[in-house]
């Protein structure tokens, strides 16, 4: 049975052997800061989880392409939540408690219209994009090709074959 080492390969001019230190990035390490990363979109946070440094998590990113991509993913998979929780507050608000005078309660609905003109403001142009009429080059191509599948097609069926 294979011990596990408490030795590492580290690099340089001249390669050598040394001992773990506690702060040594580690495969479990990784995936906890990746996982942090991915849940807050917080470096520092996902090092203090973590146990490395921010310095060293850089480092990472600046030298090791797998660990870049990850850090990406977790990155872009946390934007698209928060982009989410936002469009939910634009759409539906926030409940707000409201004490009155004679100490009664009143719930009410809040919209914040700050964030929803920020939201508009960030995909005015993917909105515009989307109810644009199709650039007649595209739309001429369009008809090209499916001219083309026709012909092709009605060819198969003249010559006795199926059309599939």
């Amino acid at each position: 049975m294979a011990r596990k080492s408490k030795l590492t390969l580290v690099g340089g001019k001249s390669p050598q052997m040394r001992k773990r230190s506690a702060k040594s990035w580690t495969k479990a390490k990784e995936a906890q800061f990746l996982s942090v990363l991915g849940e807050t979109c917080n470096v520092t946070r996902a090092c203090e989880a973590a146990g490395v440094s921010v310095t060293h998590a850089y480092r990472m990113r600046k030298t090791k392409a797998a660990f870049r991509a990850a850090w990406l993913d977790a990155i872009g998979a946390a934007y698209h939540r928060l982009e989410l929780v936002l469009l939910d507050r634009a759409f539906n608000g926030t409940e707000k408690v409201v004490q009155r005078r004679d100490g009664s309660e009143e719930r009410m609905r809040e919209y914040s219209n700050q964030l929803g003109l920020a939201l508009l403001k960030m995909h005015r142009d993917k909105a515009i994009q989307s109810s644009a009429e199709p650039a007649a080059e595209d739309v001429e191509e369009a008809r090209r090709r499916l001219a083309k599948k026709l012909l092709r097609l009605k060819e198969r069926i003249v010559a006795g074959g199926a059309p599939g």
